[in-house]
């Protein structure tokens, strides 16, 4: 049997690698049943519900408007004129697009509105798992002493541990390109059956599966750190103990100190930023500290844009510089 083969079946066979997998399944189950259940195809019988609903709001409007003006004519000369305009014709006069029937419509789904979102979660749930199982893969390994007994048998460091993330990588690859074309399905059945596929183009099925293969780079990035952070400290612990950190300390504790000091964009340290330009392939970062006066826009706050080039860039610089760390030190570190 090859290594890669032998690998492959070690990690698809974890307890904790199908657990984590069942769980990620069941969270996904369980936001695809509340969209369901949440949204109702818009049928003509809604739809006339709604306009109905809005000139029956409408008319209570025009009735209340007409009490208010006739309370406000009435108040003239007395102490509540001040509760009054001068002129009672000022009395706010309801008008028919103050009242549109959209805003009465039951939510629905519309499937090039909304799906880019659901693609988000799916990535952004499948990712933790991901660095989670990389980190654990190999982590297990050199905590049980199962790395030196392979390396017993197969004495080439680097081989070994690229043949191990190489394991990794496919099982996630296959698992998430699965998952997503059931998630499409699943949520087209939603918008057909809940919501709306009528403005689906193929431009904008193309721009659904660009990005889809942006959240599947996510995840493969997600699970190769993991597994680089826990090779180099050669324990799950340290990896995990790495992105709790990140998170916390460097994330939230840096944005909030250049929050308070007033530091221009400080979003730019937050991760999430870079994960929704790269899913996104553009997010913008204002600074409302700032004015730029302008007679016909007023004050505008000045902005910056974070593209999905940018955020790329520093997926792969992380990508290399963990996955590089950790070939590096299985070099040149003792095995004991």
């Amino acid at each position: 049997m090859s290594l890669y083969t032998a690998e492959t079946r070690r990690l698809g066979k974890r307890r904790f690698t199908k657990f984590l997998l069942g769980g990620v399944i069941l969270v996904l189950i369980a936001i695809a049943v509340g969209m369901f259940f949440t949204n109702e195809k818009n049928t003509p019988a809604t739809i006339a519900a709604a306009q109905a609903k809005a000139d029956s709001e409408f008319q209570a409007a025009v009735r209340q408007s007409a009490t208010d003006k006739q309370t406000c004519v009435a108040a003239q000369g007395t102490p509540d004129a001040s509760n009054w305009p001068t002129n009672c014709d000022d009395v706010y006069q309801p008008q028919t697009s103050d009242f549109q029937a959209a805003w009465y419509m039951p939510a629905t789904f519309d499937f090039r509105e909304q799906f880019p979102n659901m693609i988000t979660a799916l990535a952004a749930i499948v990712a933790v798992a991901a660095f989670v199982i990389g980190a654990s893969f190999v982590g297990a390994e050199w905590a049980s002493g199962g790395m030196m007994n392979l390396l017993l048998w197969r004495p080439r460091r680097l081989q070994v541990l690229s043949t191990k993330i190489g394991a990794l990588l496919s099982l996630l690859t296959g698992f998430t390109i699965v998952l997503m074309a059931a998630w499409t399905g699943v949520f087209a059945l939603i918008a057909n059956l809940r919501g709306s596929l009528d403005t689906m183009t193929s431009g904008a099925w193309q721009s659904i599966v660009l990005m889809e293969l942006r959240g599947l780079a996510l995840v493969l990035v997600a699970g190769a750190v993991g597994f680089g952070l826990a090779s180099i400290g050669r324990h799950t612990a340290v990896a995990m103990g790495v992105a709790v950190g990140v998170v916390v300390l460097l994330q939230f504790g840096l944005y909030i100190v250049l929050a308070m000091a007033n530091v221009r964009f400080a979003e730019v340290v937050l991760a999430t930023s870079w994960a929704t330009a790269w899913m996104d392939k553009t997010v913008t970062i204002t600074d409302w500290n700032s004015c730029n006066f302008s007679g016909n826009n007023g004050c505008e706050p000045n902005t910056l844009d974070l593209t999905w080039h940018a955020a790329g860039g520093g997926l792969i610089a992380l990508l290399v510089v963990v996955v590089g760390i950790a070939m590096w030190t299985m070099r040149s570190r003792d095995i004991t």
